[in-house]
């Protein structure tokens, strides 16, 4: 997925560009924290997500990693 250059941050849910205003519709499993966020805030690149039985670790190559532990989730 070739994804334009944007002005960020990006939703990282769904990917969209805030800083453009893009707007964002959340799915029940979003608005409720069970879903796991695909894309990166930074870059808006897609995230490489494991989902496990005690929370999940999203990865972006530019970015590093984040933890469901670091927002408390787990």
């Amino acid at each position: 997925m070739a994804r334009n250059k944007g002005i960020g941050p990006f939703d990282p849910y769904t990917g969209a560009d805030l800083g453009a205003g893009e707007q964002v519709e959340y799915s029940p499993a979003q608005q409720s924290g069970l879903e796991a966020p695909r894309f990166c805030p930074e870059c808006g690149r897609r995230r490489v997500v494991q989902v496990t039985p005690h929370g999940w670790t999203a990865t972006c190559s530019r970015h590093g990693t984040v933890d469901s532990v670091d927002f408390e989730l787990r």
